[in-house]
């Protein structure tokens, strides 16, 4: 438990770069230098991670958990990964709201930026072997990765990989049971429609509402139910109910939120945190903290158990082997979007180089890297 708690308040400090860097730090943790879970179990947890609402990397920190030590385990890697973050948004925004602006971190982020790529090409390259175990998986691969490039929507491209692997192995079966299959398709179908109708209620309705703390609370619970996607779907969530309808922000105040959130190492979705502080201060900070990230506890917790039964079953584990593969392709496209965002000039390329020769080549532990790029990053802005 010590060390679980070591590792994920570690990382908590430390995994700059949103889900896709987080997620590529924790297999290099749990994975390549403890050896907690196989390639094959990792793969499983980020299909099933991308299956669920909530912030992908903190759910995956969360799911780590209960595997390694069951409730104990959860909830620890759970709060060791969200509270480092959360408590550095606060003071963020308490300066925020004290000067009227943000500390400048561009600096920081431009340095980090070009050796998270690194560390995500890393993780893509050792996970494509366990991902593409049979021909088909590797055509299905193709197809995801094209359509993950010509941005078709994300829950749709999971679900649409798993039904047809799922479909793919019902066929190959000697005496495939039509029920079986239904069924399948049945839950997954249920699993698109729900959060697009729990969406759709939660941008419903016109007219401002007056601030309260439970207001707040409620509002973030609903968001960390449904949200899926990254920080930019976070920030239609707020813009369209928090700005144009409750009016309880400025536009500018929404931009600087969303912009600490994408700055600070842990889950992107801390902006929640600022957020709150800046409209109830330290309780609203907790409340909206509290909001968001409790339905990942809920989700992984119900959800946890069924993964391993999940991979037992001929049919299901099949439409699991679709989602991983389809997890894998839309990793690869948020990387190259990444790369062209960081990648930008020769400082930024000699940033790459070095990072890659050190954790690759050397092995060096790749928090130590990070951490020398966001001091020279700092520094040199």
């Amino acid at each position: 438990m010590r060390e679980l708690a070591l590792l994920f308040l570690r990382l908590g400090l430390t995994a700059f770069g949103g889900p896709a860097a987080h997620i590529a730090l924790m297999k290099q943790e749990v994975v390549d230098r403890r050896g907690w879970l196989t390639h094959e179990e990792f793969l499983d947890l980020l299909g099933a991670t991308n299956l669920l609402p909530g912030p992908n990397s903190t759910e995956m920190a969360i799911h780590i958990g209960w595997l390694r030590s069951r409730w104990p385990g959860l909830l620890v890697a759970g709060l060791c990964f969200i509270l480092p973050a959360a408590l550095l948004v606060a003071l963020l925004a308490q300066l925020y709201v004290s000067f009227g602006s943000l500390p400048r971190t561009q600096g920081l982020v431009y340095a980090v930026k070009p050796v998270l790529i690194v560390v995500v090409a890393q993780a893509i390259l050792s996970l494509v072997r366990p991902a593409l175990k049979t021909p088909a998986l590797h055509l299905l691969g193709a197809v995801g990765l094209i359509l993950a490039f010509l941005g078709v929507d994300e829950l749709a491209l999971l679900f649409g990989c798993g039904a047809l692997a799922g479909g793919m192995r019902f066929l190959a079966r000697p005496r495939p049971a039509i029920s079986s299959l239904v069924r399948l398709l049945a839950v997954a179908l249920a699993l698109i429609l729900l959060p697009t109708a729990l969406t759709r209620l939660l941008v419903a309705g016109e007219g401002t509402q007056p601030y309260s703390s439970s207001l707040l609370f409620a509002y973030f619970l609903k968001v960390g139910s449904v949200l899926y996607g990254s920080g930019y779907v976070l920030l239609a969530f707020l813009q369209s109910t928090l700005v144009e309808r409750w009016h309880w922000l400025s536009e500018a105040q929404l931009l600087d939120a969303v912009a600490v959130g994408q700055v600070t190492p842990g889950p992107v979705l801390t902006t929640a945190t600022f957020v709150g502080y800046l409209l109830g201060r330290g309780e609203g900070a907790a409340l909206a903290t509290l909001g968001i990230f409790l339905p990942s506890f809920l989700l992984v917790a119900l959800s946890g158990p069924l993964v391993r039964r999940v991979r037992q079953s001929v049919l299901a584990g099949a439409f699991l082997d679709g989602v991983n593969v389809a997890s894998l392709a839309l990793m690869i496209a948020v990387a190259v979007e990444l790369a062209r965002a960081a990648v930008v000039d020769p400082p930024t390329v000699a940033l790459a180089l070095v990072g890659g020769l050190l954790i690759i080549g050397l092995r060096v532990n790749s928090a130590w890297v990070i951490l020398a790029a966001a001091g020279l990053g700092f520094a040199v802005s």
